[in-house]
């Protein structure tokens, strides 16, 4: 059964349009993990620092797996984009 995985994000003042960049350039990275099945960057009409990244997967662990595999210092790059911590969720359809 697979899951959906929906993450929360919040840009630093003025870092909306960089902060869109960074999430949808890890489309490729997280389309060719293994257990992904489709990954979707959505920005809020109304809050334009307001992001929310939906994710499907085979399962929890192939998202676990995908996330220790990334690279550590392109997120660490990334992180004056941030307005806060990030949250996230895992969601199932049963």
């Amino acid at each position: 059964m697979s899951v959906t995985r929906i993450n929360k994000f919040k840009s630093a003042d003025g870092k909306e349009a960089e902060l869109f960049d960074f999430l949808k350039s890890l489309t490729p990275y997280i389309t060719s993990s293994e257990g992904n099945l489709s990954y979707e960057v959505l920005q809020n009409s109304e809050d334009q620092s307001d992001f929310v990244i939906i994710e499907k997967w085979e399962s929890i662990q192939s998202h676990k797996n995908s996330v220790e595999s990334f690279p550590k210092e392109q997120m660490q790059s990334a992180m004056s984009l941030f307005g806060g911590a990030p949250t996230g969720s895992y969601y199932s359809n049963s």
